[in-house]
C-alpha cells in the first residue's frame, strides 16, 4: 500500500468564515490545540472534525486567490438541498430526477454534490 487517505483540503479566500459554515452544515466542530498549547494564530489552516468520528478530517486553508475553475475533485454529502440553501449555498444544478443528486457550492464556490439522507434500515423485528 503506497499510501492512505489522511484528511479532505478546501482552499478560501476567508477560511475562517468557511470552516465556520462547514462546521454548521455538517455538524463538525474546530479541532482545538492540546490542553496546554497556545491557540493558533488566526492565519493558520483550520482544521474541523466529526465530533461522531464518521466523517473525515477537513483543514480549510487560506490562499489568496478565488476559485476561478471547476473543482477536479469534489465533497458529496447526505442532506437536504433547501436546507444548505439557507445556509448560504449556492445551487448549480437540480437533479430533475436524471440523477440521484443536486449540485450546490459553498459560499466561496467549492462545489459538493448533496445526496437525499439514507432511509434508515428496518431491524428485522420491526419487518
Amino acid at each position: 500500500m503506497p499510501a492512505r487517505f489522511k484528511a479532505l483540503v478546501l482552499d478560501a479566500l476567508d477560511h475562517q468564515a468557511l470552516a465556520d459554515w462547514w462546521c454548521t452544515t455538517l455538524g463538525y466542530l474546530r479541532r482545538e490545540p492540546p490542553a496546554g498549547e497556545a491557540a493558533h494564530s488566526l492565519e493558520w489552516p483550520v482544521p474541523i472534525y466529526d465530533p461522531r468520528g464518521q466523517g473525515p478530517v477537513i483543514w480549510i486553508n487560506p490562499v489568496p486567490e478565488p476559485k476561478t475553475a471547476k473543482n477536479r475533485m469534489h465533497v458529496d454529502v447526505y442532506g437536504h438541498t433547501e436546507e444548505m440553501l439557507a445556509l448560504g449555498a449556492t445551487l448549480v444544478r437540480r437533479h430533475r430526477g436524471r440523477f440521484d443528486w443536486d449540485v450546490l457550492a459553498d459560499p466561496e464556490g467549492n462545489e459538493f454534490c448533496v445526496f437525499s439522507p439514507p432511509k434508515p434500515h428496518m431491524t428485522p423485528a420491526a419487518r
